[in-house]
């Protein structure tokens, strides 16, 4: 059974904010930062206090005009200096007072607008990026902030958009489409990939940016919009007039079956992918000679954890998936499987590499821990933590990190990584794979005691994590057509052979199932 946890249960959150009732309305930018700054404390993973956060992101205000220096003059007071003079100054707040840093943020950069040409001119947006990315720095590089037209691109890439379904490729005179998605307004008017966009309701894109002939082609679902079309074939140009719908990016390649092995690629986790995965699985549950699937996880960088969740749980009958834990309460969460879905009993081989990450690490984790998967290829990228995204007051987005995720066998990925069955790092040949194969039936195979060491080393030991590492070094598996074509025929080899396979899930599962919350009482 797929599982639908609420939002408010979800690790990776998408959050409002708006002032409690009777709280005082501060201006926009004010309560922008406000609302940035009590976030930061309330939910970071580690405690921070928001003073110095905050100072670091006022001195900042130097990287607009170099002639600003914010400096405390005394234990009690910060100033504002421009070339060299004293122009203002304000009383400090108390250290963990985030209205208070976020009133004297907008009372700081209203004065260096006064005596600062280059503040004056970047305006509010371009001085809210330079005071959050320089306090976000000290958290960790997957906290930062998207301002409103970056988060809107976010937001349609997490949930989809009201579109038309094409790729493109910006040119000096027209626009070039590259993809045509199936099933979209795009498709059903007959576009294809070759096809050049002369103008979008009457408005010529010659010359124009990618970001901003996209935005002319995006809208509400359901609103109509005329595209000036030039097929490569054709002299003239005509004009087609489609009406927008909800567009999802695929993320799901199924490809047809061959000698009984089918191959889905899984390129990242949006809104949509755990329905994608679910209807792959269906067009296979008819194919009676099905010996086994490869799930394709490299390259995929993760996205939405509670859809890795739900396609964890697409394979397992039962056991745990996925824990996380955070200082916040809400990130406090453990995911289990339930019975009664389609790719329970197929064959499965997972292939990661070093770009394998966040969610898709989640997947393959479950997958190697709980008996299910074989997994193939090089070390996963690492990225053991759970952001949650709030939406500002202005419309931008704050991605915080906010939890640690742990794997079914108990230990924390961050840093560390899924550890391959089968180390395919560096391998390219017939031979190879051959002895790769052959070492499963070898007593002294390393691996048990690899894995062993990789489940019970604590987060806080980064040079351990880091040697451990090296064991199977993360690679970049799709740069070369050889090392591509190698992990593929390796898996396919593998599910062929029902004793091998069996050997080789039985090296990576977990001999048992540990007290997760024993194991993650260090910090977290």
């Amino acid at each position: 059974m797929r599982l639908w946890p609420t939002l408010s249960a979800l690790p990776v959150l998408v959050l409002l904010a708006f002032p409690a009732a009777g709280a005082e309305v501060l201006p926009a930018s004010d309560e922008t930062l406000a609302t940035a700054f009590s976030a930061i404390q309330e939910r970071a993973l580690n405690p921070v206090e928001i003073g110095p956060l905050a100072f670091d992101g006022l001195k900042a205000l130097a990287t607009i005009d170099p002639a600003i220096e914010v400096e405390k003059t005394s234990s009690h007071r910060i100033g504002l200096e421009h070339a060299g003079r004293l122009v203002a100054q304000y009383p400090v707040p108390n250290l963990n007072d985030t209205d208070g840093w976020a009133s004297l943020t907008l009372r700081l950069t209203q004065a260096a607008k006064r005596v600062s040409p280059l503040v004056r001119d970047a305006g509010d947006e371009q001085i809210r990026m330079a005071v959050l990315d320089a306090a976000l720095s000290h958290l960790d590089r997957f906290s930062r902030y998207a301002p409103p037209g970056e988060a809107d691109e976010q937001r349609a890439n997490r949930n989809g958009f009201g579109g038309i379904g094409v790729r493109l490729e910006p040119h000096e005179n027209d626009v070039t489409l590259t993809e045509v998605l199936p099933n979209t307004p795009a498709s059903k008017a007959h576009l294809k990939a070759g096809d050049h966009i002369l103008a979008v309701d009457g408005k010529p894109v010659g010359g124009l940016t990618q970001e901003t002939v996209s935005r002319l082609l995006r809208g509400p679902v359901s609103s109509t919009i005329q595209l000036t079309v030039r097929r490569p074939d054709q002299q003239q140009a005509s004009v087609i007039s489609l009406v927008r719908d909800h567009i999802a990016p695929p993320t799901v390649r199924l490809d047809a079956p061959q000698d009984g092995i089918s191959t889905i690629a899984l390129t990242g986790f949006t809104e949509s992918s755990d329905d994608e995965m679910f209807h792959a699985l269906s067009s296979l549950s008819g194919k009676t000679e099905l010996k086994g699937l490869v799930l394709d996880l490299r390259g995929n960088p993760g996205g939405l954890l509670d859809k890795a969740v739900n396609i964890a749980d697409l394979f397992m009958a039962e056991g745990r998936i996925v824990s996380t834990k955070g200082r916040h309460p809400d990130s406090l969460q453990t995911y289990n499987a339930q019975a009664g879905d389609l790719g329970e009993k197929i064959p499965l081989v997972v292939l990661v590499d070093g770009r394998t990450a966040s969610a898709a690490e989640i997947l393959a984790a479950a997958l190697q821990d709980s008996g299910r998967a074989v997994i193939i290829g090089s070390n996963s990228y690492g990225k053991g933590t759970v952001q949650t995204v709030l939406t500002l007051p202005n419309k931008a987005e704050l991605t915080l990190t906010w939890s640690r995720y742990y794997a079914p066998s108990g230990y924390s990925l961050h840093d560390l990584g899924v550890l391959p069955t089968l180390c395919s790092e560096g391998a390219k040949t017939p031979e190879e794979g051959t002895s790769l194969l052959h070492s499963l039936d070898d007593p002294q195979t390393p691996l048990p005691a690899s894995l062993a060491a990789w489940r019970v080393v604590p987060v806080e030991q980064i040079e351990l994590r880091k040697r451990l590492r090296q064991s199977c070094p993360a690679e970049n598996r799709l740069s070369d057509a050889a090392s591509d074509h190698f992990d593929q025929t390796l898996a396919r080899q593998l599910l062929a052979d029902q004793r091998l396979y069996a050997k080789a899930l039985a090296l990576g599962a977990m001999r048992k199932m540990q007290n997760l919350e024993a194991d993650t009482t260090s910090s977290p």
